[in-house]
């Protein structure tokens, strides 16, 4: 794979990310997500972390931004890549009141790229 087609596939794998954001669809996250992934935050103070498994119950009980009509916020800020199959994207999007910026590390593994942490902030919309 030449850079050009990498960034097109990390691309890919992020659009498929932000479509599981917005409609809360578990199916679509778990092709972005490697199965060992790890979710975690610190922006109320302490830290939370979580597995996918946990961290897919906690969407599939959410209502998806698109359920309420919310319009869709979600872009990549940047792709930067640390060798061929070692990639970190900055991305943002919004659900309900919260603007999050995610740094996403992916890597290339069984021949597609996946996110293997998701280290985020959010602040809240007024």
């Amino acid at each position: 794979m030449n850079l050009g087609s990498n960034y097109a596939a990390v691309a890919e794998t992020l659009s498929v990310y932000f479509d599981g954001l917005y409609n809360s669809d578990t199916a679509k996250l778990r092709q972005a997500f490697h199965p060992l992934a790890i979710y975690a935050c610190a922006t109320e103070g302490e830290l939370l972390h979580m597995g996918m498994s946990d961290y897919f119950a906690v969407v599939d009980k959410r209502p998806s931004p698109a359920s309420r009509g919310e319009a869709r916020r979600d872009r990549i800020v940047s792709i930067e890549f640390a060798g061929p199959v070692t990639a970190l994207a900055k991305v943002t999007c919004s659900i309900g009141p919260k603007d999050f910026t995610d740094l996403l590390s992916l890597v290339y593994v069984e021949n597609k790229w996946r996110i293997i942490s998701k280290v985020f902030h959010f602040d809240l919309r007024n």
